[in-house]
């Protein structure tokens, strides 16, 4: 039985992992099997109804595209381990600023001395998680807003997309723009200001894909993303089959590097090589560690490192 919960997460324990077998295999949207190995970039059209909306779950990465190109990537929080964002396709459906909360009927809530199930906590309300704005996925499925920064690159939420608020904000008023919504500046600016709702449905719903791609080869670099969700996804046999079938060289990497490669990908930090240099035996001294949500200070060089 399909339980529809509405809130800022939700728990589907059985049905999202029936779909994550499904799709786990699905290459995030900016593979280079993909994109031919060029993500083209363009500046969000008025008018331009053509727009979609993908998200790699452990590369904390949300992508607004229109008409194919992309037009901007924001960081992101996600679900956490026991309440996992659901993996597949998903449609956006409104965005509502100043939105109401009702909380679902599940163990967290019923945990809860401060909130009840099926409660309509209005957007003036301190109880109220979801911030300024909602973009509903479906099933009860949410984008809104984060509550810092710390939720970004961070397992956060029910199951629901966390945005910065100005990210947020960027993202709502590029979905009028382009989809020409019945949606003013001035009420724009008035929802932003207050707390009166506002609302603009999406018709037709914006297509959300969200995948769970630990190994993406993208503009000739492969990024190793950590397992956020421990399902196994990052082993040498998948690494080898992702590099090989992006059309890279692997005849001189061994089974040692593969896993040496994997095991930088900890925490919150992914590892990045260039396809150059693994195919010219540089795959651990020429790749680097990094923030998966890029923070200042937090890059260092492998390579650099151990020659100290």
């Amino acid at each position: 039985m399909l339980l529809i919960l509405l809130f800022t997460g939700i728990f589907f324990s059985n049905i999202s992992a029936q779909f994550y077998v499904q799709d786990m295999k699905r290459d995030s949207a900016r593979s280079d099997k993909l994109t031919g190995g060029v993500i083209e970039k363009t500046a969000l059209a008025a008018g331009e109804a053509n727009l979609k909306i993908t998200i790699n779950v452990p590369a904390f990465q949300m992508t607004l595209w229109q008409n194919g190109k992309e037009v901007k990537t924001y960081p992101i929080g996600v679900g956490l381990k026991d309440y996992p964002i659901y993996v597949g396709f998903m449609s956006a459906s409104d965005v509502i600023w100043n939105p109401s909360w009702i909380p679902p009927s599940s163990d967290w809530v019923d945990a809860s001395s401060t909130v009840k199930a099926g409660e309509i906590i209005l957007p003036t309300d301190r109880r109220n998680p979801l911030g300024k704005v909602k973009i509903p996925l479906g099933y009860g499925y949410l984008i809104h807003q984060a509550k810092g920064a710390g939720d970004l690159g961070s397992l956060v939420s029910h199951g629901c997309v966390r945005v910065m608020r100005t990210d947020l904000y960027d993202l709502a008023e590029k979905i009028v723009i382009a989809r020409a919504l019945p949606v003013t500046p001035k009420e724009i600016v008035n929802a932003k200001a207050t707390k009166k709702t506002l609302a603009a449905e999406l018709t037709p719903p914006i297509p959300v894909e969200i995948t769970y791609d630990t190994l993406v080869v993208e503009a000739g670099k492969l990024h190793v993303y950590p397992d956020v969700y421990e399902r196994k996804t990052n082993t040498p046999e998948r690494l080898l089959a992702e590099l090989e079938s992006s059309g890279v060289n692997t005849s001189g990497l061994t089974d040692a590097e593969l896993r040496k490669m994997l095991a930088q990908a900890t925490g919150k930090n992914k590892f990045i090589v260039s396809v150059k240099n693994i195919e010219t035996g540089k795959s651990l001294t020429g790749g680097q560690t990094t923030a998966v949500v890029a923070r200042m200070n937090e890059t260092k060089n492998i390579g650099a490192r151990k020659k100290r």
